[in-house]
């Protein structure tokens, strides 16, 4: 097992999103990137699904309320619970599931107040919002309140803010009144041609990093990206470190999983991308927006 930068070995990592049987998405990308970096993973899924619906047709099931409840009742109750570092949240199937990770991490802070919590709030994506409004409005008022970090696509980030996010000055203005003290935006908009790139903003840094747009990628990237954000996080990497890496990572094995013609994220072929990427991201600091507000 890996160790923080302190020499400690990390603490347990509980994922809360879906599971397919098939791909790499959800539970399934964020399981394999914690446990390939060290970390020890608790996961609970939302819904259980077949393989991801962009598929195709595919059942879906919801774990009820009662039960859900009822495991987030066990979670805390657990003897090993003293274990659990940090909360990830990813797809909900249901308002009342954002109930229950907020039940979860201010239980979890009762003991470890330090306890360090991602939100990945997965609404939608430029095809427009694919969660029911129920379930965005959840996420949004239960869960960003709580979250240290949070994670939204750039269409995310307009729909939780109300604002259309045409330029990285306004998607830096829109994550600073969100309210969690770090965000992590994806599909910023790249200053390299031919680019994307992440957008993270905390209390000490604005850091774009940019690498060149894959057409077409399979499902899963942003799973995967803040799952490898948060362990290098928690790790003790440098926030410019951290993103610089996880970045790194992800477009090498996008790029690795197009080459091969996969309609999902090769993982498994590609664990070496994981802890250790070569390829290389263009990483940018922009003025951060506090820097307006102090003058």
């Amino acid at each position: 097992m890996s160790e923080t930068a302190s020499g400690a070995a990390p603490g347990a990592v509980i994922v809360v999103s879906s599971h397919v049987v098939r791909g790499t998405v959800g539970n399934r990308a964020c399981v394999f990137a914690l446990e390939t970096l060290g970390h020890p993973v608790w996961a609970l899924p939302t819904v259980i699904l077949p393989w991801h619906p962009g598929h195709g047709r595919a059942t879906r099931l919801v774990i009820p309320e009662a039960e859900f409840s009822a495991m987030i009742d066990d979670l805390l109750a657990a003897p090993w619970i003293g274990e659990v570092r940090a909360v990830l949240s990813g797809y909900l199937g249901a308002p009342y599931q954002a109930v229950g990770v907020a039940r979860l991490v201010e239980g979890l802070r009762q003991t470890t107040p330090d306890l360090f919590y991602l939100c990945d709030p997965v609404i939608g994506d430029v095809g427009g919002r694919y969660v029911p409004e129920a379930v965005a409005e959840m996420i949004r008022d239960r869960l960003l309140p709580l979250a240290t970090l949070a994670s939204p696509n750039r269409f995310e980030l307009g729909w939780l803010c109300g604002a259309e996010l045409a330029t990285n000055q306004q998607i830096l203005d829109a994550a600073l009144s969100l309210g969690p003290p770090q965000m992590l935006v994806t599909s910023a908009v790249a200053m390299m041609k031919g680019g994307t790139g992440n957008l993270y903003l905390s209390g000490r840094h604005a850091l774009l990093a940019e690498h060149r747009l894959i057409d077409d990628p399979p499902n899963g990237t942003g799973d995967l990206l803040s799952a490898l954000f948060l362990a290098r996080l928690i790790e003790g990497v440098g926030e410019e470190k951290a993103l610089q890496l996880a970045t790194a990572s992800v477009f090498e094995i996008i790029a690795r999983s197009t080459g091969r013609g996969a309609d999902e994220l090769t993982l498994e072929q590609d664990a070496a991308s994981l802890a250790h990427p070569m390829a290389m991201v263009q990483m940018r600091r922009l003025v951060h927006p506090g820097q307006f507000r102090r003058g």
